[in-house]
């Protein structure tokens, strides 16, 4: 493969912190904008770009593009895609639940954009555990663990916002243990992935999106 010339230090710098304002942007005014009766509807109609633009922001700053990044993030797309797909037409893996119309494009009545939001997770969670320890295993377990813990903060604000909802009216428990036992999957093909997985922005995107999903379990009174 061919080098990949880097910006100066200063550029790079001042990228970040561009990349920081426009996520502070992203998250802090659709927070606020949600939270907000009056203007709720419109920002829900704006809930697939933001994940578009959340995914454009993480490969921005991406430093590993080997030939394994993308097949890694293919798999991590249909991996979580396809558990959604077998909940939905089951009843089996996470529960018995539909997914409403915010979420936009559907495929086989699953969104297309609940597949990049398990990269994106995968990924920001990864990218903040990979230099804790050099045991894929540990390291994909904090990384699940870690994602369990932001789906049981999202699991009210998706319902409260008609990302989806349980049949039964109550999110179930084996709901979180198997969204474990996929993010663990998951993050071990991350970890066995041949791909530089430094990011400089992936810690504060990801806290920005833990801020945010907490602030409308309060500002929505989920």
């Amino acid at each position: 493969m061919h080098k990949i010339a880097k910006a100066p230090p200063e550029a790079q710098n001042k990228r970040l912190i561009i990349a920081k304002i426009v996520v502070v942007a992203l998250y802090g005014v659709g927070a606020i904008g949600l939270s907000l009766p009056e203007y709720r509807d419109y920002f829900l109609m704006l809930t697939p770009a933001q994940l578009i633009l959340t995914l454009l922001l993480v490969l921005g700053f991406h430093r590993g593009w080997s030939e394994a990044f993308p097949i890694f993030a293919a798999v991590a797309f249909w991996i979580g895609f396809g558990a959604e797909l077998i909940g939905i037409h089951t009843g089996y893996i996470f529960g018995d639940y539909v997914y409403g119309p915010t979420l936009g494009p559907m495929l086989w009545q699953v969104p297309i954009v609940i597949g990049i939001n398990w990269f994106i997770l995968v990924y920001l969670t990864g990218a903040v555990f990979y230099k804790v320890t050099d045991n894929d295993y540990y390291a994909a377990l904090l990384g699940a663990t870690a994602m369990t813990l932001i789906d049981y903060i999202m699991e009210p604000v998706a319902v409260a916002l008609d990302f989806w909802y349980w049949k039964s009216g109550v999110i179930p428990a084996d709901n979180y243990l198997t969204w474990f036992i996929v993010a663990f999957l998951i993050h071990l093909i991350y970890r066995k992935g041949n791909f530089d997985k430094g990011n400089p922005l992936a810690a504060f995107l990801l806290v920005a999106m833990i801020l945010f999903f907490t602030i409308l379990n309060f500002t929505l009174q989920v």
